[in-house]
Order: C-alpha cells, then structure tokens, then sequence
C-alpha cells in the first residue's frame, strides 16, 4: 500500500509539473519568454487602507473627488466582466495568453494621418539602412543608477502643502529630495515600453484583435510603471526643454518637448516602420488634504500605416492617496474611450475602477470591444499592475503583462529596467543631442548621482532662471515659439501639439550645434 501510494504520487507530482510547464510556455508572449514581475497581493499595497473604518475610509475618498467620467459613457449599455470572481489560482494557472497568429486594431486622420505615413516609410528606410541609431551604447545599457533615492522621512509636507489646499500643485516648488531623476517629458517615453504591443497590432489583420491589443494591451501598459513610484515626483521640466531616445532594439525614434509653461504642456512624438504615436498632455495637481490627484487633458494617438487606421484616446485621473502620513500608494481611475476615427467598425471602453469603502479590489481594469451595433466582440479584465485578459475566466487569454523588476528596485526609486535607461547619458551622445535635453540638467543629474546639496541649490537655479526668462520676454511683449513642435487645431476644435518634423533634421548634420537655443540651466 505504501509503495503504491508513493509511486502514485509521483506519478502525480510529475502530472502536474507538465501541467504548469505547458501553461507556461502558453503563457510566453511573442515567442521570447518574458520575465514576470511577482507583485504582492493588491491589499499588501494599500495594507491597513482596504481596512479602514468606515469613517476613515468616507474621509480618505471624498477629498479626491471623482472625475473624468466621460458624458459619452455608455456603461449603462454594457455588462462588465466581474474580474473580481477569480480565485488565486484562476488567476495564476487558469488564464491563457494570446496565442502568435492573433491581433489586435486601428485608425487615421486626413494630413496628419498622411504626413505620419510618409515618415513611417522613412522610418522603414532608415532601419534597413542602418540609419536609425543612437551612435551610442555600444557596450549596452546600465542595469542600476549611481546611486540609491534619499531619505524623505524628515520632509514636513505639511508645512509645504497646508497653504495650497485645492490649489494646482505645478505652481509650488517642492525640496528636491521629492523628486526622482526623471522629468514629465521622460515619463512620457516610458509610456513607449511595450511598443512590442504596437507592432503586433501592425500585424494583426482583424480589426476587432487589433483593438484588443494596441488599446486594451498598450494603453493600459503605460500606467504599469507607476506602482512602486508614488514616494516621489518627477521634475517639471522647463519651457523649451527637451528630450530624446532612440532605441535600436525595439525600433522606435522619440522625442518630446515642453511647449508651455502656463498651462504645462508636454509634447512627443516617437516613430518607427510599423507605427507612429504622438500626444501632447496638459497636467492638474490638486491636493485635496491626504490625497493629490493629477488631471491629465488631451489625447493620446497612434496611427498605424499599413491598415490606414488612426486611434485616440484619452487617460485617467491619478491619485496618490497618504500623502502626508502612512504608506503612500498610487491609484488611476475614470474611463478611457478608443476609437479609430478612419472606421467605426468597433469602439473599445476600458474602465479603470476606483476603490472605495464597498469595492476594495485595487487596480482593477475592465473594458470591452463593441462593434457598430453596440454587440459585445471582446471583454477584457485584470490589473494594471499584473496584466490584462481577453475573454472569460478560466479560459481568459492573456494579451499583456509587465516584465520583472530589477533587483532592489525598492530603494532606487521604484524604477523598471526600462526607467532606468532612460537617464543614461552615453559620451558618444553628447555631441549628438541638443542642449536643451534633459539629460543635461545638473538638478536632475545631481540627484541621480546623491549630490542632494548640489542638486537642491541647482534646482533653485534653473527655476530662478525660468522666472527671468518669463520676465524678460513678458516685459519685451515676446512670445515663446516651440522648437520642434507647431500647433494645429484638430477635428474636435481642440488645440493640439504636433511634430513640425524638423528634429531628426537638424540632428543629422552637423547636428544641433548651429541651432539657436535657449539658455535653460
């Protein structure tokens, strides 16, 4: 019986060894295997936050008002998939991922849609041609920053923030110890991590997939970064400030620029053979008491050449509850509506779902593909933080999720492998970029490197210098004119920043070095 029992075991043991194996290899993404980040269990985020009293928990989550609940909404329509309903182990073993020959979808917009096109096909050229590189990081890029974040703990926000209750925070300088070497227009190219995800929609013939994937996958990746940053802020980069990347390895080209001071508005645009993406996004900071949220304004788009499509969208409202005491934790919430103004063929709706006192599963995504009808083609679900699913427990497909986090990520600032690159300064390009990038700030360089005392009084420098220039030019009536960006009106009437694609231009030879630029730090 004994000798039975343990063979049958074993017998067992290895049934269930192959079983997690093929689910594995199921769940590996564009052929490669991808690193999966093991991420605590969402209520180890907030802690005792998804255990509040009912009083503190009404307290915490009427000053952030809610926002951003789109008037075209059409949830009423629609039934949502309850991702709540998976259990551990659906969640872990149960779900599939979406198979090689599968796609995802979208959309184009008239002279902007047929200037994109063009560049695509540049992009195209110069990738085959070897023209599309960096001239930089030929022994490959760093794994770690110099130098690990500071201690805040002897910050005393409140004496900061108490006289600016309700008011737009991007007007009040912080200690730069809040920071993190990194600046709004870098953010904006982290949102490009998973360009992969636009590729593949490149690819994908069917244009229900390929809604799937760029915006139900893409959009939602570029929230992904932000789970272990809400300890600090980035820096608030200055008028005519810019920044680059090109990254050989995924095969994209991006630049972005400040354009406006007040209001700020951040531009970018990022190219490569399969796509082109391109927004430019106002930010909102209100402190509410314990919570600061950040109201995003403007649309995000991505047109893809081959299918003539052209997607927008728009993103939510942020949240950094625990500002003043406790464990800070980041929370997105509202809904984001994609369409492909070349076709209305299908609409995606994805709903970033708000905690509260009777729903307290945290960073929860749902959504749904719909066609010209209105029919259900696609439900999708998960976390923005994991992943995110197509389809219905336990058979759900996998459509994306987030690589690993590097080691001792917690005390460099919370950054992905990806954020970490994006600072890199190579010798190679110094002579390449313009002085106006950001990896040339001292404040921020300071602070990468733990030069607290420099950074800090750079800091005060280049804002004083701002605020001089500001003077000068208002004194003088002038008018602050973007380098790299125009201003156009789109098809909604809206003020919209694009490329006047002059960057890559000027870059090639003999470079930025007979441009006229600002004196910025």
């Amino acid at each position: 019986m004994c000798g039975s029992c343990y063979f049958k075991a074993l017998n067992q043991n290895a049934e269930l060894r192959s079983r997690l194996n093929r689910i594995h290899s199921e769940s590996i993404i564009c052929d490669q295997v991808v690193s999966v980040n093991i991420i605590p269990s969402p209520d180890e985020q907030v802690a005792n936050e998804s255990r509040l009293s009912m009083s503190e928990s009404v307290s915490e989550f009427f000053d952030a008002q809610e926002v951003l609940l789109s008037a075209s909404s059409s949830e009423n329509e629609v039934k949502f998939f309850d991702a709540s309903t998976l259990t551990a182990s659906d969640r872990k073993f149960g779900l599939k991922k979406a198979s090689d020959d599968e796609s995802y979808i979208s959309d184009v917009s008239d002279n902007i849609s047929e200037d994109n096109t063009s560049v695509a096909d540049n992009i195209s050229r110069q990738i085959l041609n070897g023209e599309l590189t960096g001239g930089a990081f030929r022994n490959g890029r760093r794994t770690c920053l110099p130098a690990p974040c500071p201690d805040t703990s002897n910050i005393n926000l409140w004496n900061i923030l108490r006289n600016n209750i309700g008011k737009d925070l991007s007007k009040v300088s912080m200690p730069v110890e809040l920071n993190e070497p990194l600046n709004t227009l870098q953010h904006l190219c982290e949102e490009m991590e998973y360009s992969e995800l636009l590729d593949k929609a490149s690819e994908t013939d069917n244009p229900y997939e390929r809604m799937v994937v760029l915006i139900a996958a893409f959009a939602v990746s570029g929230y992904c970064s932000t789970y272990f940053r809400a300890g600090s802020k980035p820096f608030n980069p200055v008028l005519g400030e810019t920044y680059e990347c090109i990254r050989e390895d995924k095969g994209f080209r991006f630049f972005s620029e400040q354009v406006s001071h007040h209001p700020p508005i951040s531009a970018c645009h990022c190219e490569s053979k399969n796509f082109v993406f391109w927004q430019d996004i106002r930010w909102k900071n209100k402190f509410w008491g314990k919570s600061m949220e950040i109201l995003p304004v403007g649309t995000l788009n991505v047109m893809l050449p081959k299918y003539g499509d052209f997607y927008v969208w728009n993103k939510v409202t942020t949240c950094i509850h625990n500002i003043l005491s406790g464990r800070r934790w980041i929370e997105h919430y509202g809904e984001v509506t994609i369409r492909n103004t070349k076709s209305s063929v299908c609409i995606c709706k994805l709903t970033f779902v708000k905690v509260n006192y009777w729903n307290s599963n945290v960073n929860e995504v749902q959504g749904v593909v719909m066609d010209q009808e209105g029919k259900v083609v696609h439900r999708l679900f998960g976390k923005w933080h994991e992943g995110l699913y197509c389809g219905v427990a336990p058979s759900a497909k996998c459509i994306w999720r987030p690589g690993s986090m590097p080691t001792n990520y917690e005390l460099y600032y919370g950054f992905t492998r990806f954020a970490i690159e994006l600072n890199e300064l190579d010798p190679v390009l110094k002579d390449l970029l313009p002085p106006t990038d950001a990896r040339f700030r001292p404040d921020q360089r300071f602070l990468e490197e733990g030069s607290l005392e420099a950074a800090a009084a750079e800091k005060q420098r280049v804002e004083e210098l701002q605020r001089s220039r500001r003077r000068y030019m208002e004194e003088n009536n002038l008018e602050h004119i973007p380098k790299f960006f125009k201003k156009v009106i789109d098809a909604n009437q809206r003020e919209a920043w694009v490329s006047n694609d002059t960057y890559w231009e000027l870059r090639k030879d003999p470079g930025f070095s007979k441009v006229d630029s600002p004196v910025l730090w």
